[in-house]
């Protein structure tokens, strides 16, 4: 995912060559770099590879080392196998894409869904979520952790009653492969943050301040994400000063954002730990008449329109979560036939900005672009490609 001292020289250079200056909507003035976007080469964007390790310092292993032969294809269609899932939420386009993913590649292999737990992100409903999946008997539970300590516990009463367990994005706390979990597959949370800076970066002038809306829980993919946007800034933007907020329930990202906007009002940028709340954020900049570039993490329908729109959100770093439902349950097939499957498996970056979105919305959701996102790529002034 590092190798960004080339592309950040780039940026340097023309970022103190020109930048423009434009009126935001409350009248104040704000500097964005005529590089905004446009000084980024998609082709060279982002790491080569995974970037990030896992949370015990895995090096990654690609999801084609999860490929079924024809003889474990066998075995799993005759094995009449049933899985859970856990989410922490079903209420995100990454986390339906995750169990379309999951679903649609166990059904293949003839693999039983016995039912979608989502918690809200409550600890307590997990928990219970989890205990209720183990005393329905499956084979298998494929879940992810909404906190690291208190949900540890009961993760480990999966394996002790002779579950495979598969996580995605996260490990609770004193979980051991192969022991307790079969695999973790996840995103390579690390490379999308840094996918984030450097379009940001491209929109900062220099000596510009931003500010990163974080997720104040303690949680890996979160964490490998600003660590991303923060570690490659302090590498190649040593002159841009960055602030952060953060907030536990993403519920009130909108109040903090706003909140944090009012009073710093010398950030010229912003980065958003992931899609949902960089909308909630953008939310807020309009109701205070503020216009400055923002980047984030994930491809949602609502994140892509905006993009589309050549507004405010700029890019993201999105994951694959669809291809990494399908990377899930060929783990969990692997291990319910007696194979043992890496301990980390990353899934590759993809940078979306306006000119791609289009494109990126097939890649990551496999299907076509609706038509709200058609219209708004159409209507945006340049237009979308």
């Amino acid at each position: 995912m590092k190798s960004p001292k080339r592309v950040g020289l780039l940026f340097g250079c023309a970022m103190a060559a020109a930048s423009t200056i434009v009126f935001s909507t409350s009248g104040s003035l704000a500097q964005v770099p005529d590089t905004c976007v446009k000084g980024v080469d998609l082709a060279t964007l982002g790491p080569k590879g995974i970037l990030g390790q896992g949370p015990h310092g895995e090096t990654a292993a690609s999801p084609e080392a999860l490929a079924l032969s024809d003889d474990e294809a066998a075995k799993v269609k005759a094995g009449n196998f049933k899985v859970g899932i856990s989410m922490q939420t079903v209420n995100l386009d990454w986390s339906q894409l995750q169990v379309q993913g999951i679903t649609d590649t166990l059904n293949k292999y003839g693999v039983t869904v016995t039912g979608v737990a989502s918690a809200e992100y409550q600890v307590d409903k997990q928990i219970a979520d989890i205990e209720n999946t183990i005393q329905q008997h499956p084979n298998g539970i494929i879940s992810i952790p909404v906190d690291f300590t208190a949900t540890a516990p009961t993760y480990k009463k999966v394996g002790q009653a002779g579950i495979k367990l598969v996580f995605m994005d996260s490990i609770p706390t004193g979980l051991k492969h192969p022991d307790d979990f079969a695999s973790m597959i996840s995103a390579d949370s690390q490379g999308n943050g840094q996918i984030a800076a450097q379009i940001l970066s491209s929109c900062v002038p220099k000596g510009g301040t931003i500010g990163l809306v974080n997720f104040g829980v303690d949680y890996f993919s979160t964490n490998e994400r600003t660590k991303g946007v923060s570690a490659w800034m302090k590498a190649n933007r040593p002159d841009i000063v960055m602030k952060q907020v953060d907030f536990t329930d993403p519920s009130k990202v909108s109040q903090i954002a706003g909140d944090f906007l009012t009073g710093n009002p010398d950030i010229k940028g912003l980065y958003a730990v992931w899609d949902q709340p960089a909308l909630d954020t953008l939310s807020s900049m309009r109701a205070q008449g503020i216009d400055i570039p923002i980047t984030t993490v994930d491809l949602g329908l609502q994140s892509a329109i905006e993009i589309a729109k050549g507004g405010p959100l700029k890019a993201t770093g999105s994951q694959r979560p669809y291809d990494q439902g399908v990377a899930e349950a060929l783990a969990m097939m692997k291990a319910l036939i007696g194979q043992a499957p890496p301990a980390w498996v990353g899934v590759q970056s993809l940078p979306v900005v306006q000119s791609n979105v289009l494109e990126s919305y097939k890649t990551v959701f496999h299907k076509d672009p609706p038509q709200e996102l058609l219209d708004a790529c159409n209507g945006a002034k340049p237009a979308c490609n």
